[in-house]
């Protein structure tokens, strides 16, 4: 287990003229998340990041931030907010209630925010996470280039807790002008594409026909690491064990069990079970949750 950092996030001393975020409720799970930290794998150090990078991007450009801003990610019950000044906020994502004090917000729209105002943002109907985006960005102290929390490693600030005070950077612009956005439906069933390998060898034919020809569905025990699938356990041709290697976003692990693991924003950098194949496009997976069906496509065996 990864040791908590002894100081929480907290607003430096000064800052009052660009404000700060109090955490009222956090939630399940609510982290402060930006565009990640690629290329540290090298040394150790995966992407992190909101799952769903173009989400995070969009309640930025609402907001009238750069779309690298950090924001909030929201998982499944909401939370709760309050803003020490004036500011505008955009919720994306899962289809939840918004409230701006006792007025009623919009996903996907800009939404002013007086001083002092409590914003409430509801459990998920559909979907699991939401992004939250405020004016000026979460002003966190960057790590490695980067102000993402980091669940496996511990890097970046930690998950949010209820008291918690975030700072806020300056706004640099106006918000965008517009009355609604399309957002992204949280799927019933994800269909994802799987390029074999690097491991695919070390799996006999009829995991392949597995593989690509039955359901899987999402199980409860997934989490920004990865998404652990329940369906039918793939059965190995080469039993034994393997060095541990190199872990990519979206590749699928194939624990003793049988059952795949697809590693998600947190996943590790290396692993030593083998990897049947890697997911092309794992952004579905941000708003899958558990019991979703998930079917692979790829080239036939």
């Amino acid at each position: 287990m990864t040791a908590r950092p002894a100081a929480r996030p907290a607003a430096p001393a000064g800052d009052e003229p660009a404000g700060r975020i109090e955490v009222l409720r956090a939630g399940a799970l609510t982290t402060v998340q930006d565009q990640g930290r690629p290329g540290w794998a090298h040394l150790g150090v995966p992407r992190s990041g909101a799952l769903d990078p173009a989400a995070l991007r969009l309640a930025n450009r609402l907001v009238g931030n750069p779309e690298a801003a950090a924001g909030l990610e929201i998982t499944l019950t909401g939370c709760t907010l309050r803003l020490t000044r004036a500011g505008t906020v955009a919720i994306t994502g899962a289809d939840v209630d918004v409230w701006i004090g006792d007025r009623p917000g919009d996903v996907g729209r800009p939404l002013a925010v007086p001083a002092g105002a409590v914003v409430r943002v509801g459990p998920a109907r559909t979907g699991l996470r939401s992004w939250l985006a405020v004016a000026g960005g979460i002003a966190v102290a960057p790590v490695l280039g980067s102000r993402s929390t980091d669940t496996l490693s511990g890097l970046g600030p930690p998950p949010l807790r209820d008291g918690d005070t975030l700072p806020l950077g300056a706004p640099p612009g106006d918000p965008a002008p517009v009355d609604g956005t399309v957002g992204r439906p949280a799927p019933a069933e994800l269909l994802l594409g799987l390029r074999p390998g690097p491991r695919d060898e070390w799996f006999t034919p009829a995991a392949f026909d597995l593989l690509y020809g039955t359901a899987y569905t999402v199980s409860a025990v997934s989490n920004r690491v990865g998404a652990r699938l329940v369906g039918a356990p793939l059965p190995r041709a080469v039993a034994g064990e393997l060095p541990s290697e190199g872990i990519v976003l979206g590749a699928v692990q194939v624990p003793a069990d049988g059952q795949p693991l697809i590693f998600l924003a947190d996943h590790p950098t290396t692993g030593g079970y083998p990897v049947v194949g890697v997911v092309d496009d794992v952004t579905g997976l941000a708003q899958a949750r558990p019991g979703t069906t998930v079917r692979f496509h790829g080239p036939q065996r």
